[in-house]
């Protein structure tokens, strides 16, 4: 049997920025009740009181402030070493027969410069590349006979070492991607390993990026 508690949990979840708003304390419930009562009441199939849904939006944002606090705000207190790259540049290729025998050679070139920064990730359909700016011209010229669907210059990536009990803890990545997001910042990548992540972002909103990510471990 459906309940008012229920129904409003459910539609809470299928909205992720308004459970973070909700678990942050910073909405107000009289008026969301009143916002989201229609569809309550579409769901219950009777009329419902406003006061029964503030009661029921108090004790979820309760419960997924316990949850947001003690579970995801403790992993992310123990965020390590950020590290900033910038002039970056960002290549995606389709795949083919002949891109990971080119990407080998990129690589014998990389091991002769440590310096330079590179990654590099494979999808179903594509392959995706980032170097430094100085490669450019390499990765162009070994890769000439490849299809390039996208190239984006001036780039810059943020790597950030997670506590090894990220991966036991649900939301982690979303909680730290949703305050990026509503700081305005556009990914253009994300590779990630077990214990470590990397955002690529353009070089006007790096700083802003870094301080977001920066500031999580003061939550």
């Amino acid at each position: 049997m459906k309940t008012i508690s229920s129904v409003v949990e459910h539609y809470i979840k299928k909205k992720p920025f308004l459970q973070t708003a909700l678990a942050q304390g910073i909405i107000n419930l009289t008026s969301l009740a009143r916002q989201v009562k229609p569809e309550i009441e579409e769901h219950l199939g009777k009329e419902v009181r406003n006061g029964a849904i503030v009661m029921a939006l108090k004790r979820l944002s309760d419960d997924l402030e316990f949850r947001a606090t003690h579970r995801i705000v403790k992993v992310l207190k123990n965020i390590g070493e950020i590290t900033v790259r910038s002039s970056l540049t960002d290549f995606t290729f389709l795949l083919s027969d002949t891109l990971l025998k080119n990407q080998g050679k990129l690589l014998e070139e990389i091991n002769r410069n440590q310096d330079v920064f590179y990654t590099s990730s494979r999808g179903v359909n594509e392959l995706n590349i980032v170097v430094s700016n100085s490669l450019d011209a390499v990765v162009e010229k070994l890769f000439q006979g490849e299809r390039l669907t996208q190239k984006a210059e001036n780039l810059s990536s943020i790597t950030v070492k997670l506590p090894a009990e990220n991966v036991s803890v649900p939301g982690i990545y979303y909680f730290i991607f949703q305050r990026l997001a509503w700081e305005g910042i556009v990914l253009y990548e994300v590779i990630s390993t077990t214990n470590e992540f990397t955002i690529l972002v353009d070089e006007e909103q790096v700083d802003i990026a870094f301080s977001v990510i920066k500031d999580l471990k003061s939550l």
